[in-house]
């Protein structure tokens, strides 16, 4: 560990209690998180967790024609591989680094061995994991509701929620593969955001100038999966 780096920079970790947190702490890694690297693939057995500090990590499906569609994202706020906890061991989505960073990593003996405790950990996990089935519900509802140009600020803001500068190393294509949908529609939904002053589109980088206006085009979807893990995250661990 360095002075740049810290496991409790990663919303989960900090949460955990101090005795339980010192017990995980000597099997956390810290590794880098690179662009485009994929953590595991559809039937893959899940050989460790993952909980991003400065990256993000996107959760998506990819159907036999080669279309995709992102589920959710991770960042600072979660994990990745609940699959090793909740006992299913592989997932049919792909996990994929959509902003390079890092992140701690822990082997899934260290984490189920946490798990099977019953701890704060174990329940810390469980509300999580409800976190992430509210906001891929959620999500579902937005892409057969909503258009585009609200879906596309619900995913810039919570994406951008999970950077420090707010700026996304993001092609418009990755954008439209992220939504399921046709660059061209990214590109013109972009273009009106930028032309409201409310993103900056430049050489693959998209940078939130106006949270507040791109919030005030959004749907609901961005506030209610926002409420959900503020509520869940700051209710008591009752044992």
């Amino acid at each position: 560990m360095t002075t740049l780096h810290s496991p409790d920079q990663n919303q989960l970790i900090a949460a955990t209690p101090g005795d339980e947190l010192d017990h995980l702490t000597n099997a956390l890694e810290l590794v880098p998180m690179l662009l485009g690297q994929v953590l595991y693939e559809p039937g893959m057995l899940l050989r460790h967790a993952y909980f991003p500090t400065t990256a993000v990590v996107s959760l998506h499906y990819v159907t036999v024609t080669g279309a995709s569609v992102e589920t959710t994202g991770v960042g600072c706020e979660g994990m990745v591989g609940i699959a090793l906890f909740m006992g299913g061991d592989t997932m049919p989505s792909s996990a994929v680094v959509q902003t390079a960073g890092h992140g701690y990593r822990l082997e899934r003996s260290a984490l189920i061995h946490a798990f099977r405790q019953g701890t704060q950990v174990q329940r810390l996990l469980l509300r999580y994991t409800q976190a992430m089935i509210a906001q891929i519900a959620q999500t579902a509802a937005c892409y057969r509701h909503h258009s585009i140009d609200q879906q596309l600020c619900r995913w810039l803001l919570s994406t951008s929620d999970r950077i420090p500068d707010r700026e996304l190393v993001m092609t418009q294509e990755l954008v439209a593969c992220m939504l399921g949908v046709r660059r061209e529609s990214i590109t013109q939904a972009a273009g009106r955001l930028q032309e409201h002053g409310y993103i900056r589109y430049r050489r693959g980088h998209i940078t939130v100038l106006d949270p507040s206006g791109l919030q005030s085009l959004a749907c609901e979807c961005y506030g209610v999966v926002k409420a959900e893990l503020r509520r869940l995250s700051n209710a008591p661990l009752r044992p």
